[in-house]
């Protein structure tokens, strides 16, 4: 075992294994969503008209089931018109129906239990991050879902569109604990199983996988989705507080070895560490997966605005 085996995965002296979980305040509150209808403003700048119509079909649904208006665009059926919209707004809108072929935004959210190590910071930027980008995909119009995974798929919410479902996000992500061992491998065999239709798989972990973070990613790729990878990272990670000797574990799956940390050992972990995070990078440029690296020191609207920046979530 190496040392980067020892550290990397959450580790802590026995006598504080039963540490702060996740902060106790409220993740989506006002600020939040005053927040989000700006985040949502911004990427209608970015994907605004015919780029907005590209990444649909030319179908539109006929169920009775009304999902949300987007702007008329050239070669619109006009059956679909929205005219009681016109006659307030003096905009030509088209009414969406949940049969609508659209994009489909798949959120896979890491629920394992080093997301939610000392105390919570990665499970919960993970969060916001994941209610802020479902809210961008919902008021353009596109189908969200939300699994969780650790080493299966533990929780799902169904395949949603129209902005005003954001607060059944909220429900949904408030209630997601970090707990089990991390085998995203297995899980995403699982969630491919689970979800015929292809689309954008956002995931967001801190790639924390004794079975190695590629094999996950390699799943969503044969099977002809597209991964979207938010690499949650947390500095404290990098430069844990541990001096002399001390008993280290796993806390997924509880596993221990006594160490001994000298200042010589810490450098040697950081460098180890970085390497790390390096090499994530290089598979995914390798493999022409688009990849953001998401500090849970950064607040979430920052990081949102460049991965808007980066590209890859929004075309």
């Amino acid at each position: 075992m190496g040392l980067l085996d020892v550290f990397k995965r959450a580790t802590a002296p026995l006598s504080r294994r039963m540490g702060r979980t996740e902060a106790s305040e409220e993740l989506f509150d006002d600020e939040f969503q005053r927040k989000l209808d700006y985040l949502a403003m911004v990427s209608r700048r970015v994907f605004s008209g015919a780029m907005r119509a590209e990444r649909r079909t030319k179908k539109t649904g006929s169920g009775v089931e009304f999902a949300d208006h987007r702007d008329y665009v050239p070669g619109d059926d006009f059956r679909y018109l929205d005219w009681s919209a016109y006659q307030r707004f003096g905009r030509l809108l088209i009414r969406l129906y949940e049969e609508e072929e659209d994009l489909s935004i798949y959120f896979i959210l890491d629920s394992s239990a080093s997301m939610g190590f000392g105390g919570g910071q990665k499970l919960r930027q993970a969060k916001r991050l994941c209610a802020a980008l479902a809210y961008v995909g919902l008021a353009n119009l596109d189908r969200i879902a939300i699994v969780t995974a650790n080493d299966e798929i533990s929780g799902r919410m169904q395949a949603t569109r129209g902005k005003a479902r954001i607060f059944r996000v909220f429900r949904f992500l408030t209630a997601v604990k970090a707990e089990g061992a991390t085998d995203l491998g297995d899980a995403m065999k699982t969630f491919v199983a689970q979800h015929k239709r292809r689309g954008l798989a956002v995931v967001l972990s801190d790639l924390y996988d004794p079975a190695g973070f590629e094999r996950g990613l390699n799943v969503l790729r044969y099977n002809r989705f597209e991964p979207f990878v938010l690499h949650l990272v947390d500095s404290a990670d990098a430069r844990p507080d541990l001096r002399g000797d001390v008993r280290v574990y796993d806390c997924e799956t509880g596993d221990e070895r006594e160490v001994t940390v000298t200042a010589k050992v810490l450098e040697r972990y950081a460098a180890a560490y970085e390497e790390y995070l390096e090499e994530v990078k290089r598979f995914c440029v390798g493999k022409q997966v688009s990849y953001f690296r998401a500090d849970v020191g950064v607040p979430f609207d920052e990081l949102i605005l460049r991965v808007f920046r980066r590209g890859g979530f929004l075309r």
